[in-house]
């Protein structure tokens, strides 16, 4: 998230970094109690937050006048911010921000206001007075905001995903001193100066040797390179090997396309990685050409040395961008350092559940199974009565392809805490994918009947209610969403799925064109949106506007079952027969209960 215009000071930056700080030293009475390189240079640690990965967005919780929250951890916001569901449901007053303030990110521009939290708490400390923007897209599911560089930038940043913890350090006395204190090997980059105005960190990278601007954003669930740097470095949507991979979002209402593309060299620091792939995205960036995202922090240990303007890592092992099987992504040359690193002064305490919870999830969002579910069950053995560790371990089950234990998992989370909605959520789906649609109703039921009204999972509960075919409760989840959610990148989306509900039980055609046009003003080259209009053209008798629609979703889009189907019905009603017949023959071919799910909601030739 990037910002335009002019910002004014905001007093809860420089109030929190002040109160946070004092409140450290009080805690602690020094600053100097954490690695030691030397009597005249330490690096002491002003708060330690614990991260829990969703996926692979980090997750840092605090309080909201004495209200559990969660938050984003986004190095590549310049500033905190709260979605308008989230500051709705926790009641939070909203001031108008100055005019010539416009936020901006990958999902283009956004309405902002500003709210002050009477008390925020991150780390133990409770900070009065704290301001923070709102507006935007939601980042992940149950969370409120996220947190940006006015907290993670107030001083050097340690970000140890992997093993969930982001650290906020104050070194003292070590310039020109290494302070990638955990190892005695590393990789170092210089990187830009910030300032309230730029807090953005970024260095230079190569891609096919060629040099790229990149921007360290662990906002970004994965790493990736705008089209216009991707071209310089000789890769094109268009060649070998490059496949599509949908769309991406950020804090706008728009979508940007994205493709996965084979890369020769991505060279970093000290670091070459060799035969990888990375994900391009039709998007621009203010200053830069790439976002180094959370994948890349997840397989690295990384210490940004804004006292120094350099940034250190070290590799983690495994693959380095979260792209799936591929070709090996490991760093195949390591440059030495020019000097060895500093050590801990003693050793790190024994981990506790919650340390063996936090690791479980973050080898789970690298892929790594087998070690997620050992320290899961490690963290469920040290505190049996925790729903959302069960819950976790059931989750890296389903990854490891053990829907039977995971179903155990979910199970038990449920039987310690039942209206633990990311576990219902869960159960939900695996009792659709097993044909339990009586089971997964009432999973679904139970969720929106626990969940705010406000809250983001309802995008994804209208999706599941759509699934089970129950149309009505489908479309009270859509209108839920998008009351509370108006600048939220996946509006698209959840408009698109309100017109397919609506086409699909044969109610509010109108309306449910209304939707579909309104989708495509915000995604013109979504081929679903095509396909739901088609449906709901079909509905209204309008056979040439459905044909039209169905044949846009089918260029996007060529083996859309539906979209052959519906073209099929279209043609057959318009007395097109034998055109019909071929496109229904199609589409059974592809999806063989397709013609029996269809004329349930009564869709036939």
């Amino acid at each position: 998230m990037s910002q335009r215009g002019g910002l004014k000071q905001m007093s809860g930056a420089a109030a929190f970094f002040k109160a946070l700080a004092i409140a450290a030293l009080m805690a602690t009475g020094t600053l100097s109690a954490g690695a030691r390189v030397e009597a005249a240079c330490t690096i002491g640690k002003i708060a330690e937050l614990p991260v829990t990965m969703a996926g692979t967005r980090p997750i840092v919780s605090a309080k909201i006048n004495g209200v559990d929250s969660r938050f984003l951890a986004d190095s590549g916001s310049f500033y905190s911010l709260l979605t308008q569901a989230g500051a709705a449901e926790l009641r939070l007053k909203l001031k108008p921000v100055p005019l010539d303030l416009i936020v901006t990110g990958v999902g283009g521009n956004a309405r902002i206001w500003i709210t002050t939290v009477k008390t925020f708490t991150l780390a133990g400390f409770a900070i009065p007075n704290v301001d923070f923007l709102v507006g935007g897209s939601e980042p992940a599911d149950d969370v409120v905001g996220v947190l940006g560089q006015n907290v993670l930038g107030i001083g050097d940043s340690e970000y140890d995903l992997a093993d969930g913890v982001i650290r906020l350090m104050h070194p003292s006395g070590c310039a020109g001193r290494p302070l990638a204190y955990w190892a005695k090997s590393y990789s170092m980059l210089d990187i830009n100066s910030t300032s309230p105005l730029a807090p953005h960190t970024a260095g230079i990278a190569f891609v096919n040797g060629v040099k790229v601007r990149v921007i360290f954003d662990t906002g970004a669930a994965e790493s990736t390179l705008t089209l216009a740097a991707a071209a310089r470095a000789g890769i094109t949507p268009q060649s070998p090997g490059v496949v599509a991979a949908g769309f991406t979002g950020g804090i706008g209402r728009r979508t940007a396309e994205t493709w996965i593309a084979p890369v020769s060299t991505f060279k970093i620091g000290g670091e070459e990685i060799r035969n990888t792939r990375l994900s391009i995205g039709a998007f621009s960036l203010t200053d830069a050409d790439m976002l180094l995202g959370a994948d890349f922090f997840l397989s690295h240990r990384v210490y940004v040395a804004r006292s120094q303007r350099k940034l250190y890592f070290t590799y983690n092992g495994g693959p380095v961008f979260s792209l799936g099987p591929a070709a090996p992504a490991g760093v195949a040359t390591v440059v030495p350092p020019p000097a060895a690193a500093p050590t801990l002064d003693a050793g790190a305490a024994p981990a506790d559940a919650a340390d063996l919870a936090r690791k479980g999830v973050a080898l789970a969002a690298r892929g790594d199974y087998a070690g997620a579910i050992d320290s899961l069950t490690g963290a469920v053995a040290g505190a049996p009565t925790s729903a959302k560790y069960v819950y976790a371990r059931g989750v890296a089950y389903l990854g490891a392809k053990k829907p039977f234990l995971a179903m155990t998992d979910f199970d038990k989370a449920l039987a310690l805490a039942p209206d633990y909605v990311p576990a219902l959520v869960a159960r939900a789906e695996l009792r659709l994918a097993g044909h339990d649609t009586a089971g997964a109703t009432a999973d679904l039921d139970a969720t929106a009947k626990a969940a705010a009204p406000q809250a983001d999972v309802r995008l994804r509960l209208a999706d599941l209610y759509l699934r089970a075919e129950a149309f009505a409760p489908a479309a009270a989840q859509y209108d839920l969403w998008i009351a509370a959610h108006p600048d939220d990148s996946r509006r698209a989306e959840a408009l698109n799925g309100r017109c397919r509900v609506r086409a699909l039980s044969g109610r509010d055609l109108d309306k449910a064109l209304a939707d579909c046009d309104a989708a495509l003003k915000l995604d013109a080259r979504n081929p679903t949106v095509f396909d739901s209009r088609g449906l709901v053209r079909v509905r209204l008798g309008n056979l040439d506007g459905a044909i039209a629609d169905f044949d846009a979703a089918l260029a996007l889009q060529p083996k859309s079952a539906w979209s052959l189907y519906g073209r099929g019905v279209a043609e057959t009603k318009k007395g097109m027969v034998s055109e019909g017949k071929a496109d229904i023959a199609a589409a059974t071919a592809l999806r063989p209960l397709l013609p029996e799910e269809a004329r349930r909601q009564g869709i036939g030739p």
